[in-house]
């Protein structure tokens, strides 16, 4: 080759190069525009107040393309799909009790991005933070808002295959006392301590004493409801192909995802309702597979994410197996009714 071709060849690599920067900047500029745009059509959003003790409102993460998109924004409990108020707080996962909130969030970086869990107050100031050590997943606080707990994705970055692993934490809000992963608990096992290299823990919900609380365990392929003890440090197994629980407000039922043979394996789930003093589980009337931890609203009423156009929307299903699913709230994900 000589020089003249070799000097051709690299002047049009580098206009290609050019070529691709440039598309990608301007790709970046208009997914940049597109995110402050409201998107028409969409729910009405304007900033203002939110607060974590108002007994009449929703609080999730607004998924509406426009300024206020990923903000915690609140709407009346009556009217879910009503107008909301943006209170400029952005979170990817998010929960709350009695006046205390847990947000995850993304801290951009400039080779990769970070994680972090910050502890909020009533009026959604920054209490405690804390780091997260993969991508946010699921969010809790138990309904005394003493505790929170999350989990990330450390390997992997779905539930749907086998080849993830996860990290469960929990904090008390009050001292600040962190457990930075649920595998520091012993796990009893057919009355038995167990120990195995490939257990993994998920989707805390928590007991209304404040001395327990109910999540997944999966070891070996298998997926448990464990029963935690937070003075005793240990979690107990229950009950099998349980993922995602969330105790019912009476504290007598675990709404959960159930893996099911014969779906599709990028959507394996469906909803159920197990009743923790007898066993029985209650198949819900939702065919599509849910991959979220659930919300009750009250104690007959449950609230849950699906993929919506805008990323996700907020439905509502009966607990007992009976009705159809109703959509309340588009562009919406994490609710939290404030109590």
């Amino acid at each position: 080759m000589t020089l003249r071709t070799r000097i051709l060849v690299l002047l049009s690599a580098l206009v290609v190069l050019a070529g691709v920067a440039t598309a990608s900047v301007l790709h970046a500029s208009a997914r940049a525009e597109r995110r402050n745009q409201a998107q028409p059509g969409g729910p009405r959003v304007t900033a203002g107040p939110v607060s974590l003790t108002d007994s009449r409102r929703l609080v999730f993460r607004n998924m509406a393309w426009g300024p206020h998109r990923d903000e915690l924004t609140s709407v009346p409990a009556s009217d879910p799909s009503g107008p909301r108020t943006a209170s400029r707080v952005k979170c990817l996962r998010f929960h709350a009790a009695s006046g205390t909130g847990v947000c995850l969030q993304a801290v951009r970086g400039t080779v990769q991005d970070t994680y972090r869990a910050v502890i909020l107050d009533a009026g959604l100031h920054v209490r405690a933070r804390y780091d997260v050590p993969g991508i946010p997943s699921r969010a809790r606080v138990s309904p005394s808002g003493r505790y929170a707990a999350w989990t990330a994705f450390v390997g992997g970055d779905s539930y749907a295959g086998t080849n993830f692993s996860t990290r469960a934490a929990i904090v008390d809000t009050r001292t600040g006392r962190l457990t930075p992963s649920l595998e520091a608990y012993r796990v009893v096992k057919d009355g038995r301590t167990y120990r195995s290299a490939d257990v993994n823990f998920w989707g805390v919900t928590f007991t209304a004493d404040d001395r327990g609380f109910y999540a997944t365990m999966a070891t070996h392929g298998t997926t448990y409801l464990v029963r935690g003890d937070l003075a005793a440090r240990t979690v107990t197994t229950l009950h099998t192909n349980v993922e995602c629980p969330s105790l019912s407000p009476d504290g007598t039922r675990i709404a959960f995802k159930k893996r099911v043979e014969g779906l599709p394996k990028d959507a394996p789930w469906q909803l159920y309702v197990l009743d923790l003093r007898t066993g029985h589980e209650t198949a819900l009337a939702e065919p599509r597979s849910v991959d979220d931890q659930v919300v009750w609203r009250d104690d007959h009423t449950l609230v849950y994410a699906l993929p919506g156009d805008y990323g996700a929307d907020l439905w509502t299903l009966p607990s007992d197996g009976t009705g159809r699913p109703r959509r309340v709230s588009t562009a919406a994900v994490s609710p939290a009714y404030v109590r």
